[in-house]
């Protein structure tokens, strides 16, 4: 079975080593949180919000060791009510854990988006 995992967090800055700060602490999160193998992963599918063009989020899993996933980096849609700088990410994980039994990361921010989503550690 392929489930999503769900997640988001905001950049402090437009700069590369604020975007793959930022990334690479979310997925660290999603991967502690639900305690995934890595290879258990399909793809991960990322979006930013049109405020960050300094680099790929993609790159921060490259640079993880995660070379083999099928990454994509896709724009948010421009929304007048969104947040700033965000980062989110959707995770395909093949697990034979059911939904309720999955954790979403919202961090740095981004609990304002899914504030029934809100994990502590």
């Amino acid at each position: 079975m392929c489930r999503g995992v769900r997640g988001a967090t905001v950049a402090a800055a437009n700069t590369r080593a604020a975007i793959l700060e930022a990334t690479r602490e979310l997925l660290a999160e999603i991967i502690a949180a639900n305690d995934i193998a890595i290879d258990e992963v399909a793809s991960i599918f990322f979006t930013m919000t049109p405020d960050l063009t300094q680099a790929y989020p993609a790159t921060a899993a490259r640079e993880m060791g995660w070379s083999d996933l099928a990454l994509l980096c896709a724009q948010e849609i421009d929304c007048p009510v969104g947040l700033p700088r965000m980062i989110r990410v959707l995770f395909h994980w093949n697990t034979k854990r059911s939904p309720q039994e999955i954790t979403h990361i919202y961090i740095n921010g981004a609990e304002a988006l899914r504030p029934d989503r809100t994990y502590q550690k």
